[in-house]
């Protein structure tokens, strides 16, 4: 007989209302211990709303969540002892130094002395961050800044870590740190993590996946099984001008238009190629072929890419003195 599965997150039927505005509807969750899942959905689908009840931050409406095996609604004081949080935006204290702001955490949280030390010893080993540990915070890179605040959500040794878009802005370099850091943490102890992202070779590596739009989720399952279950096979272009692109479009009537200008086409079958460049080979700049893929299951499932490739790159800040 198979032992049952502990979950580390269980929601039950939960309704969040803004107003008029439905933000999350009867919703329903399971996230086993010890799993790395991810959270997508393009922006107003109701993560951001979710992740704020699951902490603690909002109350629901309706419905039930466990945090921990902790009703949030009824103990929220003692869910948040087993949860630790890194939001969208920075919340540290730059005129504090790293080991400042670690150790406050730990205060608060109730960390003994001797715990507190080791515990900080660790986590900026872990973060590569112990050369910094006497530096003001304001000094730190934006990289480096995240990295300081995902130690500080682990100082008091949370069963469960949420990061809310934790690497949106930075470079490619710092995003793989950071998560290559959890990667070790996850070898070292027993770890729960729920992530959301915009960027979709992130949620590849994650044991679970839940695509949620409207407040409602839609599918859910590993990369794998989505891909399977609702990805198709497409073709991306990149017209040669805005006639060629009217014209691909006008052939191809459910082709999705990207931000970055390219068309994306789903494949039905291995004859599409041939006849698409007899017909329009001078017409495209680039083509390329590519498989079913979580960025395709969620434009199947949404109807939107996502995120805004345009808006990301504006986003995205340069000259970073460390990463």
């Amino acid at each position: 007989m198979t032992e049952p599965t502990t979950l580390a997150i269980d929601v039950q039927g939960l309704s969040k209302r803004y107003g008029r505005t439905l933000a999350i509807e009867n919703l329903t969750l399971a996230v086993p211990e010890n799993t790395l899942f991810a959270l997508l959905g393009p922006n107003g689908a109701g993560k951001t709303t979710l992740i704020h009840i699951l902490t603690t931050i909002l109350e629901g409406d309706g419905g039930k969540a466990l945090v921990g095996g902790i009703d949030i609604k009824r103990n929220p004081v003692a869910a948040r002892r087993n949860i630790g949080v890194v939001f969208q935006d920075p919340s540290l204290d730059d005129r504090l130094t790293a080991f400042e702001n670690l150790d406050f955490h730990g205060l608060v949280y109730g960390v003994s002395g001797a715990d507190r030390r080791a515990g900080i010893d660790e986590l900026l080993a872990l973060v590569e961050l112990e050369q910094w540990r006497n530096a003001p915070v304001r000094t730190y890179s934006s990289g480096m800044k995240r990295r300081l605040e995902i130690a500080r959500a682990l100082l008091h040794r949370p069963r469960i870590l949420f990061l809310d878009e934790p690497t949106v802005g930075l470079d490619a370099q710092s995003r793989a740190r950071i998560w290559s850091y959890l990667a070790e943490l996850r070898r070292r102890r027993p770890l729960t993590i729920i992530v959301t992202t915009h960027y979709i070779e992130e949620v590849e590596g994650c044991d679970l996946v839940s695509i949620i739009d409207h407040g409602k989720i839609i599918a859910e399952g590993t990369p794998e099984d989505l891909k399977r279950q609702h990805g198709h096979q497409s073709v991306r272009v990149m017209p040669a001008d805005a006639a060629a692109a009217e014209a691909i479009t006008a052939a191809y009537p459910a082709a999705r238009k990207s931000s970055d200008g390219s068309i994306v086409i789903e494949v039905p079958d291995d004859t599409f190629a041939p006849a698409f460049l007899a017909r329009f080979g001078t017409a495209v700049q680039q083509i390329a072929f590519e498989k079913p893929s979580l960025e395709s299951v969620f434009l199947a499932m949404t109807g939107r890419e996502l995120r805004d490739r345009a808006a990301e790159a504006a986003r995205s800040t340069g000259g970073r003195r460390r990463t």
